[in-house]
């Protein structure tokens, strides 16, 4: 039986700004997640030590708002270069919402999740970019993200002089009080550690099945696409 070879060629698909952002976001949602837990539930240890030396709480509590900050800006930073970047980091690439673009959700639905593969791949359908499925999920992801900061803030604004978290305080409000507040922000945190897994997962298995440098592309900007489907 024939072998059938096809011809590769490397494209620069995700920008430095974009890899930047993905790293930076990824860890500070790890170590917000950490240290957001140890604050909704600290564990309780009695010790003989001088109070000054167990300051672990107040320093939890500090990483936990820097990396919130860190957070915030990373996340207006990806606004803005959404705008400034390539084809694959524009805001458009987020909503795949025409005709072509539902039509393309449909097959990646059926032959990425229902694995109701077809008899004949179009290979056209092997997106360079985000595949519509994707842009959606990161939609949605960023919605999450916009809801964790403004419930983030909402619940520093009492505790904090400066002015940003302080334009938040009407978010406790609106929620019904500080409980109701941290409910949806430690809710938010559960969507945000659901992502992950199924991230690494999609990404894996994108990258053993088409073997195209899906999660290389993420450290050097490139993968490899069918010759026939680039442009020249």
């Amino acid at each position: 039986m024939a072998t059938v070879s096809h011809e590769f060629k490397r494209i620069f698909v995700w920008e430095a700004p974009v890899r930047l952002f993905h790293w930076l976001n990824g860890v500070c949602i790890l170590v917000l997640m950490a240290t957001g837990i140890l604050i909704g539930n600290p564990p309780a240890f009695m010790s003989g030590a001088e109070a000054t030396n167990q300051y672990w709480f107040g320093i939890t509590r500090f990483i936990h708002f820097a990396t919130a900050y860190i957070f915030t800006l990373n996340m207006v930073y990806r606004v803005f270069w959404s705008f400034m970047g390539n084809k694959y980091a524009s805001w458009k690439q987020f909503f795949p919402y025409n005709k072509k673009g539902i039509a393309n959700t449909l097959f990646v639905i059926k032959d990425h999740v229902m694995l109701q593969n077809e008899k004949v791949y179009d290979f056209r359908k092997n997106f360079i970019g985000h595949n519509p499925v994707a842009a959606i999920s990161y939609s949605l992801l960023f919605i999450l993200m916009i809801l964790q900061v403004v419930t983030g803030f909402a619940l520093y604004a009492d505790n904090s002089t400066w002015f940003l978290p302080k334009m938040f305080s009407w978010v406790t409000a609106l929620f019904g009080g500080d409980f109701n507040v941290r409910f949806v922000h430690h809710l938010a945190m559960w969507g945000f550690a659901i992502f992950i897994v199924i991230h690494v997962y999609l990404s894996m298995w994108h990258d053993w099945l088409e073997g195209r440098g899906e999660i290389s592309s993420m450290f050097g900007g490139y993968k490899f696409v069918r010759k026939e489907r680039v442009k020249d």
